[in-house]
């Protein structure tokens, strides 16, 4: 069933002339808005879509999450590409042998891609050029995931924009960006070559869904995949969210932000889709200037993330600024597992920590305040943070991933300062204040009033009974008292400053 979907559409004559244009897929899963398939469609060539999935690419795995998330995505693209004409071969491998070998068998007369931005991805990208060039294959590539080049927004000193405020500013001085194409109305696309079919895999044969205990029936229930899925939810949003947006986005409770964010990390969608679908529906009188202003700095971070990517390459690894490289982080397998299960006896932490467990997705504002419990509360190392929301986010990218662990940590680009320490009971009755969201996902808590849902130990007793909590037993207590989590971090980072 697969290799008939994802490797044959119509047979390549014997007899056509013209060499076939490959189009090289990454994380630009999608047919409209794609600059690279325009170019294939508009170059007269029959055109050959090809995704390689190489284990090794970038030198990380791929996290568990993303890979469901690639498996139903490279089956909506596979369809997309069908209903115009075209293919998309599947094929395993070393990025650049694979693409390079199957561009010279099937005679191809040029390679289209979209650009990536980190470091060993670009290293991959020039040496496939370079070896592509040598065969006289044609190559172009264009920027089809940012909306502005990240080596481009340097600061008046040519080196890159440490505070946001900054670096948004400058990129709006350059200006609306351009709008995004459709998508081609036909391919001549074509079967391959029986000899290279044979080197094609099926999709199933990627492995990228889980096998043994099946962990994604929570995230199959939350999302549908796909670009027409994609396109669904963005109207859904700027006709009905966005307006509001500025007010409302930090609430978990109520559906006040957009979701699509694991859309934009796999490209079934582009920010300049985005962009101008918010713009317009500015236009029409569906959001105020600030709800739009709000939501496109929004965008605005991911961009600034790829910047930071792009220029320290090193930053999932390494500390951007120094001022923690002394850090005496605590070694608490314990701790950090109460963490990542959910089960720290505080209500907004866990109930954030299960929503991501179960849709691979959690809201912006409880993702700062876990991330934030982590690393000061705990004092146990971002990166821990870092690689689980690598492997559990459906939208996890290199780049916003590590960003943000380290604008919590304190040691990224314009990073909260170490004595900004969000108290999770706080963080709770302010932004969840009917405690809708803890309810949601910590269900044992449901029958709390919101006065105590989010500080279940200060409840009365017989409240306690009434809502069937036995702290320590239905419930855990905090795994660490707050004031004394905030003493202790503050005395941390204080003395290696």
């Amino acid at each position: 069933m697969f290799r008939r979907l994802f490797i044959g559409a119509l047979p390549l004559s014997s007899s056509i002339s013209i060499a076939p244009a490959v189009v090289w897929f990454r994380d630009d899963l999608r047919v409209s808005d794609h600059p690279a398939l325009m170019r294939a469609a508009e170059s007269g060539r029959p055109v050959i879509g090809v995704y390689v999935f190489d284990e090794r690419a970038g030198g990380r795995p791929l996290g568990g999450a993303a890979r469901w998330w690639l498996h139903g995505s490279l089956r909506a693209l596979g369809a997309a590409l069908a209903a115009l004409g075209g293919t998309l071969a599947l094929l395993r491998g070393d990025e650049h042998d694979t693409i390079v070998s199957f561009a010279a068998a099937l005679g191809a007369g040029a390679v289209y891609w979209s650009r990536r931005y980190a470091l060993a991805a670009r290293a991959v990208d020039n040496a496939v050029q370079t070896a592509l060039d040598a065969q006289g294959i044609a190559v172009e590539t264009f920027n089809a995931s940012l909306l502005f080049e990240p080596g481009d927004l340097v600061n008046a000193d040519g080196r890159p924009y440490q505070v946001f405020s900054a670096y948004w500013r400058a990129a709006m001085r350059r200006g609306v960006p351009a709008p995004p194409l459709g998508a081609p109305r036909r391919l001549n696309g074509g079967a391959l070559p029986a000899a290279l079919a044979r080197q094609c895999v099926a999709l199933d044969a990627l492995g990228l869904e889980p096998t043994g205990p099946d962990w994604a029936g929570g995230l199959r229930d939350a999302w549908r995949f796909g670009e027409d899925a994609a396109h669904r939810r963005l109207r859904a949003f700027v006709d009905s969210r966005l307006g509001g947006y500025a007010a409302e986005r930090d609430r978990p409770g109520i559906a006040s932000t957009s979701r699509l964010s694991p859309y934009v990390r796999f490209g079934n969608l582009s920010a300049r889709q985005l962009w101008h679908a918010a713009a317009d529906a500015y236009a029409h009188g569906a959001a105020t200037q600030a709800d739009l202003d709000k939501f496109l700095s929004e965008l605005g971070w991911r961009e600034f993330g790829w910047t930071q990517l792009h220029h320290f390459p090193d930053l999932p690894r390494r500390n951007l600024r120094h001022t923690l490289d002394g850090m005496p982080w605590r070694d608490d397998p314990a701790a950090l597992a109460a963490w990542r299960r959910g089960a720290t006896g505080y209500p907004f932490v866990d109930a954030g920590m299960r929503e991501l467990w179960a849709t691979g997705w959690m809201h912006n504002r409880v993702r700062m305040v876990c991330a934030s419990f982590l690393v000061k509360h705990l004092l146990i190392d971002w990166r821990a943070g870092e690689a689980w929301f690598w492997d559990t986010l459906v939208d996890a990218d290199a780049a916003s991933n590590a960003a943000n662990w380290q604008w919590v940590a304190g040691c990224g680009a314009d990073a909260a300062p170490y004595f900004r320490i969000f108290n999770p009971v706080a963080q709770g009755r302010k932004f969840d204040p009917d405690g809708a969201y803890v309810r949601r996902w910590v269900p044992e808590l449901a029958g709390l009033p919101p006065a105590t849902i989010h500080e279940p130990w200060a409840a009365p007793g017989a409240q306690l009974a009434a809502a069937g909590v036995r702290l320590g037993e239905t419930y855990p207590l905090p795994i660490v008292a707050h004031d004394a989590a905030r003493r202790r971090a503050l005395d941390a980072f204080g003395a290696i400053r």
